[in-house]
């Protein structure tokens, strides 16, 4: 046998023999959490994006190990599909009307919106941080302020965020720790505290074949052990009581 046939054949045998390169943890997680999970743990492949969407990600087969949505019905709606763990909140948010820093609109409070004609960026109905939007303006009697604007209507709140900071709306509601994102840019104007809808992030590992379930849960543990709670009060986020 020739001395190159016998060099490809020993070449074969130990890509062979090799183990197989570590695969990175895929996170699939809400776009308002991509700032602190990339300080938290730079190791996974992170998939951001609206929390709907997301869900509907995994429940169509997609590479997820952790799913962590700004709003518990995604996740339920996962577990309840038994295509996920027992999901656990692991952070609260708040929501703020945000303005650019020249408020060409001229926007002093949630209310200065009910006199119509201003350009208006929201969450769509399906993704969490829309659907807060409109239950907040339910309790303020406000739901008006959305047919008497011109709105403009987005899939995640990074979205809406990044609108009112280029200038390309007057206002939009954003959760705080997005505010404070692009604080350099805009500002943040406060809604009461009795029209907050209850902002409650939660994580689970993902049930799938193939699913890396030791580093899904090792990623929880991070998340919600002691330096996951740091990072998360950091990042500007309410923190739930200890289990």
């Amino acid at each position: 046998m020739r001395r190159a046939t016998l060099a490809a054949l020993l070449a074969a045998t130990l890509a062979l023999a090799a183990p197989a390169a570590a695969q990175a943890l895929n996170v699939y997680a809400a776009t308002s959490l991509t700032g602190v999970f990339g300080a938290l743990d730079k190791g996974p492949r992170y998939s951001f994006g609206g929390s709907n969407t997301l869900q509907l990600q995994i429940e169509r087969g997609a590479p997820a190990d952790v799913f962590a949505s700004a709003s518990p019905t995604e996740a339920q709606a996962l577990f309840k599909g038994g295509l996920c763990t027992r999901p656990v909140t692991f952070a609260i948010n708040r929501l703020v009307l945000l303005i650019p820093n020249a408020n060409p609109g001229n926007v002093t409070s949630v209310y200065s919106l009910r006199s119509g004609g201003r350009r208006l960026s929201i969450g769509t109905a399906g993704v969490p941080i829309g659907a807060y939007t409109r239950q907040l303006l339910r309790r303020m009697r406000l739901s008006s302020i959305l047919s008497s604007n011109r709105v403009s209507q987005q899939t995640n709140v990074g979205q809406v965020s990044a609108q009112v900071a280029l200038g390309a709306a007057d206002a939009g509601f954003v959760y705080y720790t997005d505010g404070l994102a692009v604080k350099g840019r805009t500002k943040m104007i406060g809604l009461p505290k009795w029209a907050q809808p209850p902002v409650r992030y939660q994580i689970c590992a993902v049930r799938r074949s193939g699913a890396d379930t030791a580093g899904a849960q090792a990623f929880i543990k991070k998340v919600t052990a002691k330096a996951g709670r740091a990072a998360l009060k950091g990042y500007g986020f309410g923190l739930p009581p200890r289990g």
